[in-house]
């Protein structure tokens, strides 16, 4: 079998809105083609205009290559070995952000392939399921303007989490910071209020975690803002500091008690070694397509499991994300969430339609897939309603 073809889909949910800081609303997917009629998805969180320059741009030297010219005529199956390849012959490119972020849609889409070609779900040919099924957690942001409906909007949705069978949440509380959702201003007091009626909305037998998006511009600043949220038994808080801030992720995860969590926006396995032995993080959150496909995300959750971390995977894309992340929780015992941006209460129309046959929570618990490959399909007429809305965004707001 030979890769024959590696389609690049730029999509835009058609009421995207730049304020909103949701990386939900846009999508770079790719399908694999071979020459024996097999097909194999990704996709990944980074800006897809950039990411389709990454993967279509020819190359000039050995170790300045294109992804898809290096990938043209080669065996698909060959996943990891085609990840060492795109790294090595790309490293003049970059080794690290947005090239690693668009191999890892090229290195998903191979693994789903695999899976297709082998008759067998990705999770069996990544070590084998360690578990019989995932605990996935609704990961809660509103999209209002005004941080008291903001407030209002987030107590009903953990209450509505809780109704729907989810028995963990994750409260996206971003009022300032680089993060701040539509332009949001509150206080670190408000904050902390904001939190207290979430952890009363759905009573204390209820996992709760907290995502401040980078709110905090140092660790003392932190530690002061948090030093209240004791009381509200937090499985763990997210990414409270910029992520290069290494020496202050130490500080808040050893000077403190609540767990601390980061990850999201690391490439390659490299990175972790470093938020794991400098930042004393005890959760690390790979984003698979972001830190490099499921080939990479297996490395970090390999290291992970060696340092006594636990991981929780990040996502905030598609259907195709969450099946990634499911046969990634499928081989790791140290794995006990993964995120989940529940249809039923998100506003991009980009997550609810762009797959066929999503992998789905039943009584709280995902069941492992049975289909080969990711076990998702594309929504074709999806599919091209939201290409169609990124070319009219192309135009009109001259992108490229």
């Amino acid at each position: 079998m030979k890769i024959t073809d590696i389609a690049c889909h730029v999509l835009l949910d058609p009421a995207y809105d730049i304020g909103a800081t949701s990386s939900a609303q846009d999508d770079i997917v790719v399908e694999i083609h071979t020459d024996e009629g097999l097909t194999g998805i990704g996709e990944s969180d980074v800006n897809p205009w950039i990411a389709r320059a990454c993967i279509q741009a020819p190359g000039t030297h050995s170790m300045g290559l294109g992804l898809t010219e290096m990938l043209i005529g080669a065996d698909p199956l060959a996943v990891e070995e085609l990840w060492e390849s795109m790294y090595v012959g790309t490293a003049m490119n970059g080794r690290r952000g947005a090239l690693i972020h668009a191999m890892g849609a090229i290195d998903m889409a191979l693994h789903d392939l695999r899976g297709k070609a082998l008759g067998k779900p990705c999770y069996e040919l990544l070590g084998g399921a360690q578990r019989e099924s995932i605990t996935p957690y609704a990961s809660l942001q509103p999209d209002v303007s005004s941080f008291e409906e903001y407030r209002r909007s987030l107590v009903a949705w953990a209450r509505k989490a809780k109704q729907l069978g989810f028995r963990a949440a994750k409260a996206e509380i971003t009022p300032c910071g680089p993060y701040a959702h539509k332009g949001l201003k509150a206080t670190h007091r408000q904050m902390t209020e904001t939190i207290g009626d979430v952890r009363d909305a759905v009573g204390p037998g209820f996992t709760l975690m907290v995502d401040v998006q980078y709110a905090f511009p140092d660790a003392d600043t932190c530690l002061a803002a948090i030093r209240d949220w004791v009381d509200f038994d937090l499985f763990f808080i997210e990414t409270p500091l910029p992520a290069d801030d290494l020496a202050g992720y130490a500080r808040v995860a050893v000077e403190q008690p609540i767990p601390i969590a980061a990850g999201e926006w690391l490439a390659t396995r490299f990175e972790f070694f470093d938020l794991i032995e400098r930042g004393k993080v005890r959760f690390v959150q790979p984003d698979i397509g972001r830190v490099g496909g499921l080939t990479e995300a297996r490395r970090v959750s390999e290291f992970a499991a060696r340092s006594g971390v636990q991981m929780v995977p990040h996502l905030w894309k598609t259907g195709i994300s969450i099946a990634a992340a499911v046969h990634l929780a499928a081989t790791a015992p140290h794995c006990p969430l993964i995120e989940f941006l529940p249809a039923d209460l998100c506003e991009s129309a980009l997550r609810k339609e762009l797959v066929l046959d999503e992998i789905r929570m039943e009584k709280g618990q995902i069941a492992l897939p049975v289909r080969p490959g990711l076990g998702v399909e594309l929504n074709r007429p999806a599919l091209e309603q939201f290409k169609a809305a990124a070319e009219n965004a192309t135009r009109s707001l001259a992108l490229i």
